[in-house]
C-alpha cells in the first residue's frame, strides 16, 4: 500500500465494516465531511484496493448448511504446479467457503460447508482420489459451536498516516 491511510480512512473503513449498507449522508456525519467528500474518499479506498467488494452475512442456521469442518491438509507434492492445481480446485468446490496457505505440521486450513457427513466424506473421497491434488493427508475438525465469527480486520492495529 503505497499510499498511507488517514484516521478518516480508518474510521470509513471500520464504519462500513460494520454496516456496508451504509448512506454515504450516515458516513459523512460520522467522519465529519460533506457527503461529496465522503464519497470521493470512499470511492478512492474502493479504486486503491482496500474495498474488494460488499456482502451479506447470512445467518447459517436459518439457511444452511448444517455443518461446519475445518481440514487440515498435507500435500505429498511441494512444488508450485501442484500447490496451484489443489489451489484452482479449492477456490472453484462451492462448499469450501475458505482457504488458507499456512505454516506447520500441514500446508493448507480448509473451511468446509456441508448438508451433513455424507457430503463432506464424499467431497474428500474426490479429492483423496484425485492423484492430481497430490493430498498425502487430510484431519478433519468438526465445528461444535462458533464462538467468534470474521467480522472485519483490526483496524486499530493500522497506524495511521497524517491526516
Amino acid at each position: 500500500m503505497a499510499e498511507s491511510l488517514d484516521r478518516t480512512d480508518l474510521k470509513l473503513l471500520a464504519l462500513l465494516q460494520q454496516d456496508g449498507r451504509a448512506s454515504v449522508q450516515t458516513l459523512s456525519e460520522a467522519v465529519h465531511l460533506s457527503a461529496r467528500a465522503t464519497l470521493s474518499r470512499v470511492r478512492r479506498l474502493e479504486e486503491r484496493g482496500l474495498i474488494t467488494g460488499y456482502r451479506a452475512l447470512l445467518d447459517r442456521a436459518a439457511v444452511g448448511p448444517a455443518i461446519s469442518m475445518f481440514a487440515e491438509i498435507a500435500l505429498k507434492d511441494q512444488r508450485q504446479a501442484a500447490s496451484q492445481r489443489f489451489e484452482a480446485r479449492m477456490a472453484a468446490t462451492p462448499e469450501v467457503v475458505a482457504c488458507y496457505l499456512v505454516s506447520g505440521r500441514y500446508d493448507y486450513l480448509v473451511r468446509i460447508a456441508c448438508r451433513d457427513l455424507a457430503q463432506y466424506q464424499a467431497l474428500i473421497n474426490a479429492w483423496l482420489e484425485d492423484s492430481g491434488l497430490s493430498i498425502e493427508k487430510i484431519v478433519t475438525n468438526t465445528e461444535l459451536q462458533t464462538v467468534k465469527e470474521f467480522s472485519g480486520f483490526p483496524l486499530h492495529l493500522a497506524s495511521p498516516g497524517p491526516a
